[in-house]
């Protein structure tokens, strides 16, 4: 199975620079390409793309996509990779030498349709967020509810099959979520979930590995959990829309109370995020 590595990047070159030095220590016998998805940066991120496709021996794809949005880049890779498990991490991502290894190994079994992996902190001076550090492997049924979180954006893989069934309900990842979206997070778990609705296994596998250094303190997290609240209500009325998704729906939604009770502020942001993605889809 050929491998595709897809990160999009806008405005944070040397983030990417280092990036791509842990990419280039990957050791992996099979086949595999690099696409690397120029969001409409302004500063030297190109030059930095440029360096790094002299430099390597591997098959490197540059993309430009102007535009702006996660799911805009992440859509625009997908469309130019040629792998058949295509496989993604964010440019503030530092890479397991044996990642590729470890996502090939993750799909041996052809029923699944997608894998996410280890999320490690790279800095213990970091916020403990945005991580999966669990050893623990699990298994995401089929047709079943696929809670956010359960899956991450900055280490998750998908079979190319499953992403065509996923297409077949829309954009793979949907412009309306992610960073730089309307609502800007969900759009992993809505990609996830649409492949469990379309009858694809999920898997979460520690052997897939990648370290996040995302610079963040404690006293960022506000706004970013505000985010991730909104996004998660726009991703549970999607649901609603979905073919076989009324089920998952209920079971989100019934989660709403034990969430709220963790963090009060979550009601409101969560309710907002339902609220805003009806109103835009009922406009469109």
């Amino acid at each position: 199975m050929t491998i595709s590595l897809i990160i999009c990047t806008r405005n944070r070159a040397e983030p990417l620079r280092r990036c791509l030095a842990a990419i280039a220590s990957i050791v992996h016998d099979g086949e595999w390409e690099l696409v690397v998805v120029d969001n409409g940066s302004t500063d030297s991120t190109p030059v930095v793309i440029c360096e790094f496709a002299a430099s390597q021996n591997i098959r490197v794809v540059p993309v430009v996509q102007p535009l702006a949005g996660l799911s805009n880049a992440r859509n625009a890779g997908v469309a130019a990779a040629r792998g058949d498990l295509l496989l993604f991490t964010d440019d503030d991502c530092y890479v397991a030498a044996d990642l590729l290894d470890a996502t090939r190994a993750a799909f041996v079994d052809p029923a699944i349709g997608f894998a996410s992996g280890r999320v490690m902190l790279f800095d213990p001076d970091d916020a403990r967020i945005t991580i999966n550090e669990s050893m623990t492997p699990l298994v995401f049924p089929a047709r079943r509810f696929l809670a956010t979180g359960l899956v991450k954006g900055a280490n998750l893989a998908f079979r190319r099959t499953a992403l065509n069934d996923i297409a077949a309900s829309g954009p793979i990842f949907d412009p309306l979520l992610g960073a730089g979206a309307r609502f800007p997070a969900g759009e992993d778990s809505d990609a996830a979930q649409r492949a469990a609705l379309a009858g694809w296994v999920g898997v979460y596998d520690p052997q897939m590995v990648v370290h996040h250094h995302h610079g963040r303190r404690d006293s960022d997290t506000t706004e970013l959990f505000r985010s991730y609240d909104i996004g998660r209500g726009a991703f549970h009325a999607k649901l609603l829309t979905l073919a076989g998704g009324w089920r998952p729906a209920l079971r989100a939604w019934a989660g709403l109370p034990s969430r709220a009770r963790l963090r009060p502020a979550l009601l409101g942001d969560e309710l907002r995020g339902a609220w805003g993605y009806w109103q835009t889809r009922r406009r469109s």
